[in-house]
């Protein structure tokens, strides 16, 4: 089993590293991927470079071994779409193997809206982690495919919805670059290696204060 996390971590901060580390908790993960877009087809275009989003999101990880960063959509042209990162994982692990793609739920909401959403659950189970701020309506399209049982997904390859509450960490890594830009500090927002990595090559801001 292995467990997915997207993003373009932008930098990356403490509340993606929670969802992950809740998510492998919870369905005994012990390789959860964290994996930096290239080219997001759906938000801006990031402001740090690939390189650099990558070093800093191997920082945050180096403490936590059921956490790896994974470089392929860094790797592939073109936009980083959901669909073609799942089928590269397909390719590498056969059929068989549950894959547990999690995403949170304001990216939910928009799913239908993605690059052939209709067959990423023939490929992965979807976990749908809650954020602050948003909740998900009943909607008869998802219905059908909710499951409230970890051991369904654990054991089956694909095809399931399941809903994971999460720790509440209001953060995102557009607040931690205002506060930059903003020449406030984002201390205790993310890890001190990733702030010390942010300063050293001046991210985000020309100056950081309150550091």
């Amino acid at each position: 089993m292995i467990g997915i996390l997207g993003g373009t971590f932008d930098p990356v901060h403490y509340a993606h590293l929670r969802t992950a580390l809740e998510v492998a908790e919870h369905f005994g993960v012990a390789d959860m991927r964290l994996i930096p877009g290239n080219v997001p087809p759906h938000r801006p275009q990031p402001v740090a470079s690939p390189a650099q989003r990558l070093a800093m999101l191997q920082m945050a990880l180096v403490s936590e071994p059921r956490l790896q960063a994974d470089d392929r959509e860094l790797r592939r042209e073109g936009h980083s779409y959901s669909i073609d990162t799942l089928q590269s994982f397909r390719d590498e692990m056969g059929t068989e193997r549950p894959i547990l793609f999690a995403l949170g739920v304001d990216a939910f909401l928009h799913f239908q809206r993605w690059h052939r959403w209709d067959e990423i659950l023939g490929l992965a189970h979807l976990v749908v982690v809650h954020r602050p701020g948003y909740s998900l309506p009943p909607d008869d399209w998802y219905e059908p495919y909710l499951s409230a049982n970890p051991a369904e997904l654990c054991t089956t390859p694909a095809g399931r919805i399941y809903l994971l509450p999460v720790t509440a960490l209001d953060i995102s890594a557009t607040q931690v670059r205002e506060r930059l830009k903003q020449g406030k500090s984002p201390r205790y927002l993310l890890p001190d290696s990733v702030l010390d990595s942010i300063q050293r090559h001046q991210l985000y801001c020309e100056k950081i204060n309150g550091t």
